[in-house]
């Protein structure tokens, strides 16, 4: 019998990348704008400031547009669970004999659900809260009850 499942943890980004280029443009444009009024009065300091200002910013936007994507896939397919973490770009995969793993529930705050099995150990859920984590621990532990029951 076939069984699928899947869960898919990934973060909550409150800008799309579209909303973050256009709120870096208009900062931009306003930092400029005050740097050069200011420039053109003789204190030329607040423009190299606001330059700075805009590099510094640049460089904080990238490193968020570089985790933006970041998440986690579980799936459990006919007897095999498959955990795919994907952070700053990079994509790792490990896969898991379903009757094999066991699963160490998050016993406290801010704790991750470990998955072993044969030597091998995974933590997921690092990008969700703890009721999420909590709920997802709970259902992979009952799915994978049940192909362990099926077998």
């Amino acid at each position: 019998m076939l069984m699928e499942r899947e869960w898919l943890l990934k973060k909550n980004c409150s800008m799309s990348p579209r909303q973050v280029g256009v709120a870096y443009g208009l900062l931009c444009l306003f930092l400029l704008v005050i740097g050069l009024g200011f420039a053109l009065h003789g204190a030329w300091f607040v423009l190299v400031f606001a330059l700075l200002d805009i590099g510094v910013l640049a460089a904080a936007l990238l490193c968020y547009a570089r985790h933006a994507g970041d998440r986690e896939r579980i799936a459990l397919n006919d007897g095999c669970l498959l955990v795919e973490r994907v952070e700053a770009g990079q994509l790792r995969s490990i896969r898991l004999e379903a009757c094999w793993t066991r699963i160490a529930m998050p016993d406290r705050q801010r704790s991750l659900i470990a998955l072993e099995s044969r030597g091998v150990r995974v933590e997921i859920g690092g990008f969700v809260g703890e009721e999420l984590r909590e709920q997802v621990a709970q259902e992979l532990r009952s799915e994978l009850r049940k192909t362990a029951f099926l077998r």
